[in-house]
């Protein structure tokens, strides 16, 4: 079965390299290709987590996902094999350089591997229905892109949970009906909300990603069945399987391991569309690349 990997990261530096050997690879550009390879991940949507691009207009610069030495906005250092969200930085957004910022946005959406706009909240201390934010959705809409949205919980404990809540996704999902957005990492521990949203919602999907981290090995998913279970109840009283993504969230979790756990955790009827075909639905510009 073909796999793309709707939510990772491709990027060189330090912390990813330990969270890599954590979970039993490289943080490497060959790591990842061979991963690939073995496991029949044809595309991968890394989301934008470097350095700053350079600004153009004035306003706050997405980041973006080259992987080592200098920017060069003609080779973003990445396969071709994978498309790329532009990061926002949210608090260094405001309602004066609001327009400026999405010019900023603009520029790199001509790209056809830039798939979308990934958003960061709890990570940056702005909720994601702020006003500042109102442009870059607008942008989102005009060029038919997903905006990726991190919710639950976070990597470190200088973020702030209550911006990471997938209910916040509700307003912008209600007031912009016609952008698409992804609720990230199922809202994780929030799962029951992050899929009322979803199933409230036709313009909200929802990625797998980051439930997990490191080698949770062959025995982890009945050790934590309890879990799985009520992941499991909620995504089948869902049922809106057209609206779940494989991710895995890389460097930070094993592989191998997460997709065999996803595979005992989807119905074997829905995996073809939660590990492909939904993600070349909504990253539609995937469809353009393969």
């Amino acid at each position: 079965m073909k796999i793309i990997d709707a939510h990772m990261h491709y990027y060189d530096i330090d912390k990813f390299y330990e969270v890599a050997e954590n979970a039993g690879h490289e943080n490497t550009a060959a790591c990842w290709q061979q991963i690939c390879q073995e496991n029949n991940i044809v595309f991968a949507v890394a989301m934008g987590n470097s350095e700053d691009a350079p600004s153009r207009y004035g306003g706050s610069t997405p980041r973006l996902i080259n992987l080592s030495g200098p920017f060069d906005e003609k080779n973003y250092n990445q396969p071709l094999s994978m498309g790329y969200c532009l990061g926002v930085k949210s608090e260094d957004i405001t309602l004066a350089n609001a327009e400026k910022t999405a010019q900023e946005f603009e520029h790199y959406l001509s790209d056809p591997h830039c798939l979308g706009i990934k958003f960061y909240p709890g990570y940056r201390p702005v909720f994601i229905y702020d006003e500042r934010h109102y442009p870059l959705f607008e942008l989102a809409r005009h060029y038919n892109v997903p905006v990726a949205v991190h919710t639950g919980d976070t990597a470190t404990p200088a973020a702030k949970l209550r911006y990471a809540h997938p209910l916040t996704v509700d307003e912008v999902a209600a007031d912009f009906p016609d952008v698409q957005f992804v609720i990230c990492h199922c809202g994780n521990p929030w799962l029951l909300d992050a899929t009322e949203v979803a199933t409230k919602n036709d313009n909200v999907a929802v990625d797998l990603s980051g439930l997990l981290e490191g080698i949770p090995g062959p025995h982890f998913y009945r050790q934590n069945q309890g879990y799985f279970d009520y992941l499991g109840m909620w995504l089948r009283y869902m049922n809106r399987w057209d609206k779940l993504m494989y991710g895995s969230d890389w460097p930070l979790i094993n592989i191998p391991d997460y997709i065999a756990i996803m595979r005992q955790l989807i119905p074997e009827e829905h995996q073809e569309a939660f590990f492909y075909s939904n993600a070349l639905r909504v990253y539609s510009r995937i469809q353009k690349i393969l």
